[in-house]
């Protein structure tokens, strides 16, 4: 992953060495391997850490129980979207899993696990990142198969900068899309009502505000009519971003894990170096936004989050292009160069 502070894997190893796997370095490398007689164990596990749960550590633990002999029960499972996705292939394989999207996960063993063909649920953090499109650049933008109930957070935030998100479908059915519509793929429509508003954001284990979505907020809000304050609670030392913003003229202090974000009129296009994903995200944004040209550098960090985020957006109407795809060397990096647009709107 990016390097956005300490991503400790002790959680992982802790829940495996749980459930029997037998865990050693080796020269570096971390092994593991199942116990005599080649099968896991139940076990009940804690996978709670200093900053909440672990997203992935839950999604491995939850995995290998399902083959484990016995019950597992994960006690402070994080309660993302993507685990609750991950349990319902996992259960149409045939794995017996109960609580998934709750704090406390029970995972019956089972004897094999089938193959079968699942369709993964809408990049909640792609749907964020083109709301923050629409908002920092007074746009107006219908986005489809967007996961509105995963977003409820992001979503209330926007609200209360006066950005509009409607779903365009009143009915709503269940998860499955069996009826109505699927609230997981809703249809919405993103704009600006009027100047945007100063908030503040505090980033926590979902259901709470992603940390996914801090860098583009935070550089939405430097538009702002006021002064907001964003902490960041999951990743204290994710603020890269807040110095390359600075050089476009944004008003950014930081004090430890909260910056505090006051409102300019406009920013102006510098070069900028992206630090890592979402950080490369929250820059082009602000170059959408910005008088003259931005010149982003080392953006092949979006390419580990985002679909062409870049053509995405000149659909859209941004003035967005790519110079470079070769991978990044010394002497030249991928480069994303943006001009000024009035706003990005749907065709």
């Amino acid at each position: 992953g990016c390097a956005i502070g300490d991503r400790p894997v002790d959680l992982h190893l802790r829940g495996l060495e749980a459930l029997g796997a037998r865990i050693s370095l080796d020269s570096g490398d971390i092994v593991a391997t199942t116990p005599p007689g080649g099968r896991l164990r139940g076990a009940r596990i804690f996978l709670g850490g200093p900053f909440g749960s672990t997203v992935l550590g839950t999604a491995n633990v939850m995995s290998a129980a399902t083959l484990a002999r016995g019950t597992t029960v994960i006690e402070s499972a994080a309660c993302e979207p993507e685990i609750v996705d991950l349990a319902a292939m996992l259960t149409a394989m045939g794995a017996r899993i109960s609580g998934a999207g709750s704090p406390r996960i029970t995972i019956h063993g089972v004897e094999a696990l089938p193959g079968v063909d699942h369709e993964v649920i809408p990049d909640r953090i792609e749907a964020g990142t083109l709301m923050c499109a629409a908002a920092i650049t007074d746009g107006d933008v219908v986005i489809e198969n967007c996961p509105l109930d995963a977003l409820m957070a992001a979503v209330d935030r926007l609200h209360a900068m006066g950005v509009s998100v409607e779903e365009l479908h009143e009915s709503r059915g269940t998860s499955d899309g069996a009826s109505g519509v699927d609230p997981m793929r809703a249809t919405c429509r993103v704009r600006r009502i009027g100047a945007m508003k100063p908030v503040e954001i505090t980033t926590q284990p979902h259901p709470g505000f992603p940390t996914d979505l801090q860098a583009q907020f935070l550089a939405t809000l430097c538009l702002s009519s006021g002064n907001s304050v964003v902490t960041e609670k999951i990743f204290p030392e994710r603020f890269l971003h807040v110095a390359e913003l600075a050089r476009m003229g944004a008003q950014v202090n930081r004090a430890g894990a909260t910056v505090i974000v006051s409102g300019v009129h406009r920013l102006v296009g510098a070069p900028v170096m992206a630090s890592d994903l979402r950080a490369s995200a929250g820059l082009v944004l602000a170059g959408l936004a910005a008088t003259g040209t931005t010149v982003i550098n080392r953006v092949y960090h979006l390419d580990r989050g985002y679909e062409h985020l870049d053509q995405r957006l000149g659909t859209l109407g941004a003035r967005i292009v790519r110079e470079d795809d070769r991978a990044a060397t010394e002497e030249r990096v991928p480069v994303i160069e943006t001009k000024p647009r009035e706003s990005v709107r749907s065709a």
